[in-house]
């Protein structure tokens, strides 16, 4: 049974039960872990003075306790995972894989940093404090340096030192990086490397991915609900979608639907709009005025992102209500 009304340690008391060395990698028998369904990209709520709420955080996690989704995922770009330091990272992990532990949900957790050394200890750490799996984005700071041979290279030393399945994380519009297809098929080989979340929205490469990758124990996650139905009809099986933490039971409705060979294209279609609002128009700052706006917490952003401005609201309501989701409290 999930608890509700806890009082919360600070991180001085959290990190020490949960961050310990690793004297070898462990790595899972045989891909163990098996990507599908539909996962959101949990929010980092903050008070007004930008310290982690988690009271706030428990609130929303007891509402998404009523949504079938397959697990959930935190530091991922909607968790705001850069405006972090390292320990509130792992203490989000840890409380949030606390919270939802009665629930036998996988918790996947971003753990990708610039260096393959900074990534392997994140990683390290972050299974420590509870995560079922990683998720790690691609280095990006260095463009020009970051081609199939780095990237095979930091994959593949990651995945071979990591305690848990990792999955690849490609989203372009935040680093400027698509991970390569040709990288991908030898990525997708590696025994503890179970699958990837393209964020690109290039349907066609998704399929591309599925294909080329058939015969491995390899799955691909679509990285917007923008594409998603397209996405499972080139080969995906579900969805890490900024979108799930405010239309969650919409989008795992969908998913159940497609397991029933069910097409609603009518659905996806009214998907785009909201979207576009929470993701591409308003990124993160949007996402959290939807959030307040259907009864969640969403709450100011760290700075230097601001909160959305009252017009800006009015545009994301709108978009919701013209596609018959209409906001409510809850």
């Amino acid at each position: 049974m999930l608890c509700f009304g806890r009082a919360y340690p600070a991180i001085s008391r959290i990190l020490p039960s949960c961050v310990r060395p690793y004297s070898s990698a462990v790595i899972p028998d045989e891909k163990g872990f098996q990507l599908g369904g539909i996962y959101p990209p949990l929010t980092t709520p903050f008070n007004a003075d930008e310290t982690i709420s988690f009271d706030k955080l428990a609130d929303n996690l007891t509402q998404y306790a009523r949504i079938p989704f397959a697990g959930y995922v935190v530091q991922g770009s909607n968790g705001e995972y850069p405006f972090l330091e390292k320990e509130e990272k792992l203490q989000i992990v840890k409380f949030v894989k606390d919270f939802i532990k009665e629930s036998n949900k996988p918790l996947i957790a971003g753990s990708g940093c610039e260096s393959t050394k900074a990534t392997i200890r994140l990683t390290e750490e972050m299974a420590a404090c509870g995560a079922d799996a990683v998720m790690v984005v691609t280095p990006s700071y260095f463009k020009i340096s970051m081609n199939d041979a780095a990237m095979i290279a930091h994959y593949t030393t990651v995945a071979d030192s990591s305690p848990v399945p990792v999955i690849l994380y490609s989203v372009p519009a935040n680093t400027g990086i698509d991970l390569s297809i040709d990288a991908i098929q030898i990525l997708a080989k590696h025994p503890n490397i179970i699958g990837l979340k393209d964020s690109g929205g290039d349907v066609t490469r998704i399929g591309s991915i599925v294909q080329k990758t058939r015969g491995q124990d390899f799955k691909v996650l679509s990285g917007s609900a923008s594409f998603l139905l397209p996405s499972y009809l080139a080969g995906s099986v579900g969805g890490v979608c900024a979108l799930a933490n405010v239309l969650g039971d919409v989008l795992c409705h969908m998913h159940s639907l497609y397991e029933k060979n069910i097409i609603d294209k009518e659905l996806q279609r009214r998907l785009i709009d909201p979207n576009n609002m929470v993701t591409r128009r308003f990124g993160v700052a949007g996402m959290k005025a939807a959030l307040d706006m259907f009864g969640y917490y969403g709450g100011p952003n760290r700075s230097p992102m601001l909160s959305v401005s009252a017009e800006a609201r009015l545009v994301i309501k709108k978009a919701f209500v013209d596609n018959e989701f209409v906001p409510q409290s809850r």
